[in-house]
This record gives structure tokens, sequence and C-alpha cells, in this order.
């Protein structure tokens, strides 16, 4: 096998439309630099609450089909070649929201052997060798069981590699700004009679938001905006964008600000306190 050379980041995401919402403007940025990016999904999404009506028979298996079709238009968007279905396509099932029923199918991601997961996401980053790699925080970022048990998978991975030879030289986690999420949702209660949304969604129901002083990174994306847009559109099943206007919806009809300076914790190792980072590979690029 050839040795990877050059920078190489790994983003670990528990469903199709979850890398382009978190981290599109960073991947397509990174792409278009000419490092490696690999991307690879715990779930398909089987139980994802489909927008379109035209689409809402998809259900189970064939909406996970149809969302692996949208993960592939998202990835072209980003330039992204390298994107995998962590133990193969159907190997885990999208385990739904935290307290359902769905929870305890034994197929669930949810019900994974977290190890076992995690040896399978170990053969990747072996393989691979990324220097960074972007995962949820301990929570998931807002409580949803796949988010939580990527979260696990990730980082057990991370512990798995470094005892057969490759250790990760930086982990990242997820975040927002508390100050830029009151600032967009500030533009975007302005800008909600324009839009196609009849309400905002609420701050705290944004995944990874956290006190400014929490984050250590943040990536101008700002020059790949029309890509993460592109590629935010291309996963339909799930997400409504605007018509020129940077707001985006759920299935739950609650706008949002479409944020592409993406911001990030450094949590291995751990920074000492200064001036944000603005490369994910800062100190390490090209080292390694």
């Amino acid at each position: 096998m050839t040795e990877p050379s050059g920078r190489r980041l790994l983003l670990v995401h528990a469903h199709p439309d979850d890398e382009s919402i978190n981290n599109g403007a960073t991947m397509a940025r990174y792409a278009a630099e000419g490092a490696r990016v690999t991307l690879v999904t715990c779930t398909l999404g089987e139980l994802g609450e489909v927008i379109p009506p035209e689409l809402r028979q998809l259900t189970g298996a064939a909406l996970g089909e149809y969302r692996l079709r949208e993960l592939t238009a998202a990835m072209g968007e980003l330039g992204v070649e390298d994107f995998r279905l962590l133990g193969g396509a159907g190997r885990h099932r999208d385990s739904g929201m935290m307290g359902l029923a769905d929870n305890d199918d034994p197929a669930c991601f949810w019900q994974a052997d977290v190890d076992e997961a995690a040896r399978s996401l170990a053969e990747v980053i072996r393989e691979v060798r990324p220097q960074v790699l972007v995962t949820y925080d301990p929570d998931g970022g807002y409580g949803h069981p796949d988010h939580i048990q990527a979260h696990r998978v990730a980082m057990r991975a991370a512990e798995l590699a470094a005892g057969s030879g490759w250790e990760i030289a930086k982990i990242y986690w997820n975040r927002v700004p508390r100050s830029v999420g009151e600032e967009g949702f500030a533009r975007l209660r302005q800008d909600l009679p324009e839009l196609p949304f009849s309400k905002a969604a609420a701050l705290d129901d944004v995944p990874g938001v956290v006190d400014d002083e929490r984050i250590t990174t943040e990536i101008d994306g700002t020059a790949f905006a029309a890509a993460k847009t592109a590629a935010m559109r291309a996963h339909a099943t799930q997400i409504e964008v605007a018509p020129d206007a940077p707001y985006f919806a759920l299935s739950n009809e609650l706008a949002q600000p479409l944020l592409t300076t993406e911001y990030y914790e450094l949590v291995r190792p751990e920074r000492a306190p200064g001036p944000r980072e603005t490369d994910l590979f800062a100190g390490i690029e090209e080292t390694s």
C-alpha cells in the first residue's frame, strides 16, 4: 500500500446531511487546497423525516438508499471523493430520536457494540492516516443517540489506532460560538418576513452551541459558501435551503442561519489559551 502523504482530514458523522450542515465549507476548502478529505457516515438515516411531499413515500431501507444518493451528490458539490459508510451500507441502522422504541432495535447504531464499531473505523484510520479528526462532543451536539454513539466510536477508534501504530495529532469537536448564533438569529428574525419559513428556531435548537471561550478554531469558508449551500440542497429529503439567503430549515420547518465560517473546539491535545487557530492543521502541516 502506498503511504498517504500531505494533509489528511477525517470526519465522522451520524447521518447523511450532518456533514454538509456542520462542516460543508471546511470540507470544500480543504479538498480544494489538495488535502485528502475522508468522510465516514455511521448510518443511512433511514428514520429521517422527509420534507418534500412527493418523496414522503420513502421510508426505511428505501429512504436510506435515496439518502445515499443525496450524500453522493453532496460530496460531488464539495469536491470530496473519499466517503464511506461505517462497516458498509446497512451495517448500522438509524436509531431515531432519543426515547423512541427505535432505540431498542438490535440493528440500530445506538445498540452497536462500541468496540466492534470502533474497530471498523480504526481500519479506516490506519489506511488513511489522518492527522486531524472531526466529530461531535459527548452529547452528540444535541442528544441524538446516533450522534452520541458516533462520538463514542470516533474517540475509541482513535485510541485503537494509536495502539496499533497511527496516532491522530489533533481531534476537534463541532461547535458554534454563542455570540455567532445570537447574531445569526438576530439577522434571521429581521429577514424572516422575506423567507419561505414561518418561524425561527431557537438558539438552543442548534447543535454544539457553547460559550465563545470554548472555541479554539475557526475556519473561514466564505469562499466556499456556494459549495456548502449546494451540498445542503442535495440533501433535499432533510433540508430546505432558502433561495438567495443564508438560511435553512429541517423537517420542523424552523429557520436557522446557514454558517459558512465553521467553528471547532480542539480537545486533543489540550490547547493553551491564545488566539483562535484558522487552520485545522496548524502546527502539524506536512510533518507526518
